[in-house]
């Protein structure tokens, strides 16, 4: 069995609602691990490597602007295939899309904004995960 590592991050949304610690608490029931743990307001920096791929398009400044807005919980979870695993636990990005049940789908709220205010983060694939954890927490 091969364990996989993650990013997930706790947005300003999420954070401002006061939902980390259900955001964790679902992490932690689902059978991962959490294994690095950090609150902190990005930097235009972190996030600018973070959404690199979207550098240039219409969302990207105002996606830095929301997430450099306030506090992140920032953690890199653990466990066999948790990369796809809280993926499913994220839900849809789109949080009108997302299935009851899941933390988009039970908390996320759409505001026909251009950023997705969908409360979490999770890596989409391990070469993500690698590289988004080198980000976040260059020491790990």
């Amino acid at each position: 069995m091969t364990i996989e590592r993650s990013l997930v991050l706790v947005k300003p949304d999420g954070f401002q609602r006061g939902l980390t610690g259900e955001v964790l608490r679902r992490v932690e029931a689902k059978g991962y691990t959490l294994s690095v743990l950090a609150i902190l307001t990005p930097t235009r920096e972190v996030l600018a490597q973070h959404y690199a791929e979207h550098e240039g398009k219409p969302f990207y400044e105002p996606l830095l602007e929301f997430m450099s807005s306030g506090l992140v919980t920032a953690a890199v979870i653990e466990g066999h295939d948790c990369v796809k695993g809280f993926r499913a636990l994220a839900g849809a990005t789109n949080p009108t899309d997302a299935a009851p049940g899941t933390i988009r789908g039970d908390f996320g709220r759409d505001w026909g904004t251009a950023v997705q205010q969908n409360i979490v983060h999770g890596s989409d694939s391990v070469e993500s995960a690698t590289r988004e954890i080198g980000i976040w927490f260059p020491q790990s």
